[in-house]
């Protein structure tokens, strides 16, 4: 079932969403050389805790996990691309991580996630992130009424493919607003024109991921962390959309910041 959200609850998704992309933001800044991925959950957790809000992730225990989740963040780096749970690492140069974030103010749910390179980027690990970064503009651009849930997969889609990337289908965006995840759910492959129509006062999160050279994933031992199965370098970029009569409205945008070194 498909709930749309009023105008008004919109907006209170935006403030939630705001929060996730100022914390974002600020992880962008603290991911360096020699930073552990532990600092980054723990400055996540002062946050959530300073602003009163909720975590969606911790406790989080659907069907593929092992355990309820016992973090706030999602921290992934190089290869392993989505669920990464934060532990001992520092960062070294040259490492892609993926953050990604999920959070409740007020009972109304953002989700986003960003791919940084720390220190020294290579062309190769760029050019990924700026493919899962373009796939995310197309499929916001397609998230219009009238339109059909294919539309938005299918420019997503036609994005990754254009750069050669292949496509995992297993895990892709999804519905959320009161809870992280709801109807429906939006692979980031599939055809125009067909699929659930597109109304106003649905909210999707978008998510983008690929790897270099695979679409073809395997789990951690910790039965959470998810790589590319054949170790090539992963990226992931994410927003939480609302669909409104005037078109897209991004919840989750970052505002513009001298440190960001790639596009919101």
């Amino acid at each position: 079932m498909i709930e749309l959200k009023s105008p008004a609850e919109i907006e209170r998704m935006h403030v939630t969403g705001q929060f996730v992309a100022q914390i974002l933001s600020e992880l962008g800044d603290l991911a360096d050389v020699g930073v552990n991925l532990l600092d980054l959950e723990h400055h996540v957790r002062d946050r959530i805790r300073q602003r009163g809000a909720q975590s969606c992730y911790w406790d989080y225990a659907p069907s593929f996990g092992r355990g309820p989740f016992r973090n706030v963040i999602c921290l992934s780096v190089n290869d392993a691309v989505l669920h990464g749970l934060p532990h001992d690492y520092a960062l070294r140069d040259g490492d892609i991580l993926t953050m990604d974030l999920a959070v409740g103010i007020d009972g109304w749910v953002a989700d986003s996630a960003r791919t940084v390179i720390v220190g020294t980027p290579a062309d190769d690990d760029l050019r990924l992130v700026r493919a899962t970064e373009e796939a995310l503009e197309a499929g916001i651009e397609a998230a219009r009424p009238g339109g059909r849930l294919g539309d938005v997969s299918a420019a997503i889609e036609a994005v990754a493919t254009g750069y050669g990337y292949p496509i995992n289908t297993e895990f892709g965006g999804h519905g959320l607003g009161r809870t992280m995840h709801e109807d429906p759910h939006v692979p980031n492959r599939g055809r125009a024109g067909r699929g659930l129509k597109l109304r106003a006062g649905m909210t999707l999160a978008l998510e983008p991921w690929l790897a270099a050279t695979t679409d073809r994933i395997v789990f951690d031992p910790d039965g959470w962390t998810i790589r590319s199965a054949d170790g090539s370098r992963t990226a992931h970029s994410e927003h939480t959309v609302a669909i409104t009569e005037d078109g897209p409205l991004v919840l989750t945008q970052r505002l513009p910041h001298h440190a960001d070194s790639t596009p919101a």
